[in-house]
């Protein structure tokens, strides 16, 4: 898991019968609910309502661990909103671009 100020990533794997969706609503629920019950943050902490989700063959989790740990680095480049919309565009997924930022 790593990130920036203005997203995280995370590489992790879980049971086929998860659907994306359910395990992300758990994990967004859950941590969230964490930091505002433990005074973690002075303001309240809530994640937007979408997410952004790829599979990963196992052949790649190298590259793409490295590539969650060099975040800070990887967008002085490109910032996560150009690289994210390259990636959509990349492998032609369609998407409305008034709702992916909200």
């Amino acid at each position: 898991m790593g990130g920036t100020a203005d997203h995280v990533h995370i590489l992790g794997s879980f049971h086929p019968a998860i659907s994306v969706s359910d395990m992300l609503r758990r994990m967004k629920g859950s941590s969230s609910k964490w930091l505002n019950e433990n005074g973690r943050l002075s303001f309240h902490f809530s994640w937007q309502r979408g997410y952004g989700a790829f599979s990963v063959s196992e052949s790649m989790v190298d590259v793409v661990s490295k590539y969650i740990e060099n975040q800070e680095s990887h967008h002085k480049k490109m910032s996560f909103q150009e690289e994210f919309l390259a990636l959509l565009r990349k492998h032609s997924v369609t998407y409305d671009e008034r709702y992916i930022w909200d």
